[in-house]
């Protein structure tokens, strides 16, 4: 088969980021709810704002498109075969995240395209985490937890076949390519069914939630996707009205009339029922919360001498909250953070004017 046959990477990541947002969608209405709002709200934006428009003219094709998904392996072997799997879409890991030191077990990458025009193709890219059993002091739970993932094959014979074949070939056909996504996405599909007994899997969530949601099902399903909002204000004030319940405040700098660096929120991880297995043959229900839905707005990049004026702002910040919320109701912290919030962005419109380089997306 010659190379004029194959269907490019690009394409089928796009076609595999439609398929993963397609499934989440169905399987977690109140995502597919968000998705909607989000599409709402971004259009307002667009005909209400002609600048907003023509910032994002060559761009608006991607306002529907989920930047990123994120989910967790549980041994490195999968992880070894899942960048095979991501090898096919052209997505390759970049970075290294160790997340042990706010007290999670894992540490990440991610993996995404890294050309600027297969970026702007499409830009999604998958957050992976892999569990560290060593980090888990318990030994029993260590040892419940290494003998649930050494049972378990997270990918379909079929997905294998065909990732060797692309592995052998250099590319896949449209037929295949076809294939591969359908059956790739089957690794992240929620199950409703653990794979441990219910008394293993309080055991794992008391070591930490995260071990239980890597290590007592099938396989790695998508904790959330990330949908692109170009005001996360109106968004999350839409998701407080609504009867999805969002973080308290939004992740990031605050609003500004510049708009830099990332800015983020989301509704609440989601109880979803599980079936438990038993000795005696009787099934147990109970629930697992791990998944949600996510949203971002990206700035412009900020220079090395704006990104350091914009963390002395926010250490003053953090320090300042430290001290005066332990002393203070709910409410009286909500109406302090909202009053230094206010003076933060005063201060880091100067930043904005230092750090700022027009049009340099940050990824």
């Amino acid at each position: 088969m010659t190379a004029a046959a194959f269907v490019s990477a690009d394409t089928i990541r796009a076609m595999f980021s439609r398929a993963m947002s397609a499934m989440y969608k169905s399987e977690v209405p109140q995502y597919r709810a968000l998705a909607e709002l989000v599409t709402r709200l971004n259009r307002e934006a667009l005909d209400g704002d002609r600048e907003t428009k023509e910032r994002r003219r060559g761009k608006l094709d991607q306002l529907g498109m989920e930047r990123h998904g994120a989910i967790r392996l549980g041994t490195p072997e999968e992880l070894s075969t899942i960048r095979r799997l991501f090898m096919v879409m052209g997505m390759v890991p970049v970075g290294y995240y160790d997340l042990s030191v706010s007290g999670i077990p894992v540490h990440s990458t991610a993996f995404r395209p890294t050309s600027e025009e297969a970026l702007r193709r499409n830009p999604f890219r998958v957050f992976t985490s892999l569990l560290r059993l060593d980090l888990i002091e318990d030994e029993e739970a260590r040892r419940a937890a290494a003998a649930a993932l050494a049972r378990r094959n997270i990918f379909t014979p079929r997905c294998m076949e065909l990732i060797e074949e692309f592995e052998g070939n250099g590319g896949l056909d449209e037929t295949r390519a076809r294939e591969f996504v359908a059956t790739a996405v089957e690794t992240f599909r929620w199950r409703g069914a653990a794979t441990v007994p219910v008394e293993v899997y309080r055991k794992l969530h008391s070591a930490h939630p995260l071990i239980a949601d890597v290590a007592c099902f099938d396989g790695p399903h998508i904790n959330h996707l990330t949908l692109a909002a170009l005001d996360i204000d109106a968004a999350h004030q839409a998701l407080a009205a609504s009867e999805m319940k969002p973080k308290a405040i939004i992740e990031g700098p605050p609003r500004r009339r510049c708009p830099i660096l990332l800015r983020q929120t989301s509704f609440k991880a989601l109880p979803e029922p599980v079936v438990f297995p038993k000795a005696t043959g009787a099934a147990a229900v109970g629930f697992h919360t791990a998944r949600f839905g996510e949203i971002e707005q990206r700035g412009v990049a900020l220079t090395a001498k704006g990104r350091r004026c914009m963390e002395q702002i926010r250490s003053r910040k953090r320090a300042t909250l430290v001290r005066g919320f332990s002393r203070h109701t709910p409410a009286e912290r909500m109406r302090f953070l909202d009053a230094v919030e206010k003076l933060e962005r005063r201060l880091s419109d100067r930043t904005g004017r230092i750090g700022h380089q027009m049009g340099k997306n940050t990824r």
